[in-house]
């Protein structure tokens, strides 16, 4: 079984969704750690400059990600037919969020390097805004699904198949997981806004961190069960 996890996790790095994860997880760990420790120097520091380097890290990689966002929006269109039609819409939105999210900040990093002769903190302020909106859609999106499979489950109630109440209760704990896992990352997109807007710019260092953390877990734990279950 160990043999299995360890070749398992060697499998996820050596793909770019699987090291993201594994990256994201290290640079806000390293976030809570430094901030949770008391000193601005040392390890606290270090630990907060190796978080600060991890993040320009995936925002580096995410020049990339443009045409792969692309694919799956291409691929997805207008939603299947027989897929709920607000469940459809909220994703075809969410997914136009994310595709104009790529570019923004592309420019904004851009801006930051001196490539392009521009305001940085616009392009940052509006790919965050639009990385909020997608997380706002998405957690619209499974709110409705969630609201959908309750529903399937009181009709299934009765019914004398409980491999179909298991993959019901399975579906609701994945969206559930989704919504704390998108609520968190939409405290901390709120706030890198501006100042001004709702609690925007008011989070310790160690809050964003252990937002972050708990996020980027959630999202490892349910990439490994999608993986379990595509190998059963």
């Amino acid at each position: 079984m160990a043999a299995g996890a360890l070749w398992g996790l060697v499998a996820a790095l050596e793909t770019h969704r699987g090291r993201d994860r594994a990256v994201r997880a290290l640079s806000y760990g390293c976030q809570l750690a430094g901030a949770a420790l008391p000193g601005p120097g040392g390890l606290p520091g270090g630990l907060l400059a190796a978080s600060a380097q991890l993040s320009s890290c995936r925002t580096a990689l995410r020049l990339f990600d443009d045409l792969a966002m692309l694919r799956h929006s291409c691929s997805y269109g207008l939603g299947p037919e027989g897929e709920d039609a607000l469940v459809r819409g909220l994703s075809v939105l969410s997914n136009v969020a994310n595709q104009l999210y790529y570019p923004c900040e592309h420019l904004a990093w851009a801006a930051d390097v001196g490539i392009v002769r521009a305001a940085s903190q616009r392009w940052w302020a509006r790919s965050t805004a639009l990385w909020g909106c997608a997380l706002l859609l998405g957690i619209l999106r499974s709110l409705r699904i969630l609201f959908q499979l309750r529903r399937k489950l009181r009709q299934h109630k009765c019914s004398p198949s409980p491999q179909r109440q298991q993959k019901l209760r399975a579906q609701v704990k994945a969206e559930l997981l989704s919504i704390l896992m998108d609520t968190a990352d939409l405290c901390n997109a709120i706030h890198w806004l501006p100042p001004g807007f709702l609690w925007a710019g008011r989070f310790p260092p160690w809050l964003v961190g252990l937002l972050g953390t708990i996020s980027s877990l959630i999202g490892i734990y349910q990439a490994s069960r999608g993986a379990n279950s595509e190998a059963a």
